[in-house]
């Protein structure tokens, strides 16, 4: 696959002032010659014609050569900026290809940069959404993903594993000393001191996700709580149907917005109630599995009811820590509060920016500081399974004292890092990841 030559035209589609076609490979520097009327030099922008095979003239416009390694993807490129209109950049890239290059799959140029070692796959994958960013905490944490930050975490830890795996294997080749040898070591203090470390980036990991894919959040409840209400005030429109009457939302209702600069779906959800009619038991069924996925779950109780058992029931099967549990349509209570509770009101606003707080909690400090980097679901999946692992670990060391099991442990970890970084990726992967970018990126 590295061994033929690719182009693509690098500019959105549309109109422009200028226009780009990019050839990566073993043969840009030749195409570059052929079309053009001076030949291609490393590091000069040059002023050209670009032909037909006819000799008449395309375009005009600059041609840069970047001199393999020092390209983006470690191949000789060429890039052609003429003028950006569709036809123009239609033919040359037509002409491109008749001198020897393909086009481009999507995403094809990182991919080649990545197989070339000019990035790693956590930094392939933050130019895709530094491209894609919809905020400027976005654009700046997938710049410092793309800068190493992310990767430089996971490779210092990586670094520490394999530290742990030496020392462990070591004392395999000594069984009869086995017990006292990691008896007497530090591995223990070492193994924790990582998981602490390994659960921080995790948590850094989530809050860069939040960034790039937004927070998913749920409105459940019993029948009639203020759900869809809630939803509407925060989607700024009637965006659900509201009545005194229970049940009126079946089906899973989606609004995307921003809150303190942070993109969020909202999902309004059926109320959660035993019901005899099928078309209600399935948006129970689809309520509860749209919470299972949920970042944050708010939970709403008509303070007019108070708490009740079928309100306990369904609280005890949430995770408290995704978990906002909230009062609603305060504006209807004459009765005492209690202090420690969050009540709101979408028709009088009060407790909505208490609520807004608790929504974004620390992902809207996240999103203002200068540290937090881009990370993607597969990111935070793979740094579960390590932090699994190095759990899994620390049990065996504490209970067993089993070398070879430690060792496996510590094995696993390592692979899910480096699952991350690109070190160990299957080519299935790799496809899927790049086959998401942009064409002639």
């Amino acid at each position: 696959m590295l061994h033929d030559t690719i182009a693509a035209i690098a500019t959105p589609a549309g109109v422009g002032g200028i226009g780009i076609v990019r050839i990566s490979g073993p043969g840009a520097c030749s195409i570059g010659a052929d079309i053009t009327t001076h030949e291609p030099v490393p590091g000069r922008i040059q002023f050209n014609q670009f032909n037909d095979c006819d000799g008449v003239m395309i375009d005009h416009g600059l041609c840069l050569f970047f001199k393999s390694p020092n390209s983006f993807t470690g191949e000789d490129c060429i890039e052609l900026q003429a003028h950006g209109g569709p036809v123009v950049l239609d033919m040359l890239l037509e002409r491109v290809c008749e001198l020897g290059a393909r086009v481009a799959r999507p995403g094809e140029f990182s991919e080649r940069a990545f197989l070339n070692g000019k990035v790693d796959l956590t930094q392939a994958e933050a130019i895709a959404d530094l491209i894609e960013s919809g905020s400027r905490a976005a654009s700046r944490a997938a710049m410092r993903s793309l800068e190493g930050v992310f990767s430089q975490q996971i490779g210092s830890l990586v670094a520490e594993i394999i530290a742990l795996r030496a020392y462990i294997e070591a004392a395999l080749d000594f069984a009869e000393e086995e017990i006292d040898f990691l008896e007497s070591s530090d591995i223990g203090t070492r193994l924790d001191v990582s998981l602490r470390q390994l659960q921080q980036l995790l948590d850094q990991a989530e809050q860069g996700r939040a960034l790039q894919e937004g927070l998913s959040i749920s409105l459940a409840g019993l029948p009639n709580a203020g759900k869809s209400s809630l939803l509407n005030y925060l989607a700024g429109y009637e965006a659900a149907i509201v009545t005194e009457f229970e049940g009126t939302t079946r089906d899973i209702l989606r609004e995307h917005i921003s809150l303190q600069g942070i993109p969020i779906r909202v999902n309004d959800t059926a109320g959660l109630r035993e019901s005899d009619n099928p078309v209600e038991q399935e948006g129970v069924r689809r309520a509860w599995d749209e919470i299972g996925k949920a970042d944050v779950v708010i939970f709403l109780i008509d303070c007019r009811k108070g708490l009740s058992e079928a309100d306990q029931s369904i609280i005890n099967r949430l995770d408290s820590d995704h978990l906002i549990q909230v009062y609603s349509k305060v504006d209807l209570l004459s009765q005492k509060r209690d202090p420690q509770a969050l009540y709101i009101s979408t028709i009088s606003g009060e407790g909505m920016e208490a609520l807004v707080t608790r929504i974004t909690g620390q992902t809207a400090d996240y999103n203002q500081s200068s540290q937090v980097f881009m990370a993607r679901r597969r990111h935070v999946d793979a740094l579960q399974k390590a932090r699994d692992c190095l759990r899994q670990a620390i049990e065996s060391f504490n209970q067993t004292h089993s070398g070879e099991l430690i060792a496996e442990d510590l094995r696993q970890a390592q692979h899910h890092l480096n699952e991350i970084t690109g070190e160990f990726t299957s080519e299935d992967l790799l496809g899927q990841i790049f086959s998401k970018f942009c064409v002639g990126k």
